[in-house]
């Protein structure tokens, strides 16, 4: 098999090199280009104009920052074969490939109980079908099946490259300094002490600030007020389209797959990968713009202020609505729309958001000290990232329809 050698000039790191034949058989095949189509951030647009980048630009990231830790690692005397290099550059390529329209905002509404991570392995072990075995060590690595235990750690992990690349990356594009790491630093410090992912004692302080401008993107940016409005907008279209389906009142998707994930009752995904990777981002606002005219008043005005983007107005605070303010409030909302307080659930609801600096029920990050030692990040002296730091920071948000 000959090798072919191809350079994508990337915004971010410039120059990303693809230089094996299996990963460009990946790259060109229609599940992966469908990441074209998906956002990286969903609605977080509306917000920061910039951020308009697709899960693709992130997949290259993620593999190019994979490079060059498996570069570093080789460097420091770390054994890895040709074979297990190729393996986890193909794990983290496809590693968001199970990604649907919108990403995490529908992930729960479209295929319940399935999360991208499930659907990512389904078409990983099909491409594993189809290319006659050559990913089954990639599967192993994505797994944490393989014995070569950092390998997934670069993968999925509190310090894995697809973390670093998304944090640089969506920081980028939006524009929110908050977000820069030092991912050049981290990837410099990275080690392997007895099988596992470590980190050199010089990096404490990169470790420290890529963990805190991950906790200010989650506030600043991928929980930002305005974008969970429209995220959970999305939710409540998707539920009303269901709601009507359920009740025989004809409601048609734009394109025929999200058509019938939205007609089935029972979905078996595993005999419907090639419908699911036929979906993105595109199907779903197509649909949004006809369901705007839809003679239900809900979903066509549910859609149409997303579309023009009149989200719904929302209020965030850090402790919980009373039970009684949020019924008071339905029942305005129902008066003033001209709905049954039941139906004014599409126009006002609530719940919480919530997130975490540092979980040390995780995968852990673990300094190596000079001595020989180890420690995790958040016993280190005087440590910015203390142990109480593992404690989930939440706030509850109500959203209302605009009138």
């Amino acid at each position: 098999m000959q090798t072919t050698r191809k350079i994508i000039n990337d915004p971010v790191y410039g120059f990303i090199t693809i230089d094996h034949p299996i990963l460009l058989q990946i790259i060109s095949h229609p599940y992966y280009q469908r990441l074209r189509n998906i956002h990286q951030m969903a609605f977080a647009h509306l917000v920061y104009p910039g951020a308009v980048h697709s899960r693709l630009h992130h997949s290259l990231g993620a593999y190019h920052l994979m490079c060059n830790a498996l570069n570093e690692l080789k460097s420091k005397g770390v054994e890895i074969s040709p074979e297990e290099a190729l393996a986890a550059k193909v794990a983290i390529l496809l590693h968001d490939v199970g990604h649907g329209p919108f990403s995490h905002a529908l992930e729960t509404e479209l295929i319940k109980g399935v999360r991208h991570e499930e659907m990512s392995l389904l078409l990983m072990q099909q491409l594993n079908k189809e290319m006659c075995g050559q990913l089954q060590t990639a599967i192993e690595i994505f797994t944490n099946q393989y014995p070569k235990r950092f390998l997934h750690q670069l993968v999925s992990g509190q310090l894995d490259v697809d973390r670093m690349d998304y944090l640089t990356r969506d920081s980028f594009f939006t524009g929110v300094a908050e977000g820069v790491i030092g991912y050049d630093r981290i990837i410099k410090m990275l080690v392997v002490k007895d099988g596992n992912l470590v980190v050199e004692e010089k990096a404490i302080y990169s470790i420290e600030k890529f963990l805190l401008s991950r906790r200010l993107m989650y506030w600043q940016v991928y929980l930002h007020k305005t974008v969970v409005a429209a995220e959970k907008m999305l939710v409540m279209i998707f539920r009303r389209a269901k709601e009507l389906i359920s009740k025989n009142i004809d409601v048609t998707a734009a394109t025929p797959s999200l058509n019938t994930f939205l007609h089935l009752q029972t979905i078996e995904i595993e005999t419907m990968l090639d419908e699911f990777c036929s979906m993105d981002d595109q199907d779903l606002m197509a649909t949004i713009k006809n369901w705007s005219s839809h003679p239900d008043k809900i979903l066509s005005t549910l859609c149409r202020s997303l579309v023009e983007r009149r989200l719904m107005h929302i209020k965030l605070q850090s402790e919980p609505f009373a039970e009684g303010y949020l019924h008071q409030k339905r029942k305005e909302i129902a008066a003033q729309m001209h709905v049954q307080e039941e139906e004014a659930a599409y126009y006002v609801f609530w719940g919480e958001a919530s997130n975490t600096l540092y979980n040390l029920k995780d995968e852990n990050i673990t300094i190596l000290y000079k001595d020989g030692s180890l420690k995790d990040i958040s016993q280190v002296d005087n440590a910015l990232i203390a142990p109480q730091m593992n404690m989930q920071v939440k706030k509850y948000y109500l959203c209302t329809i605009r009138t």
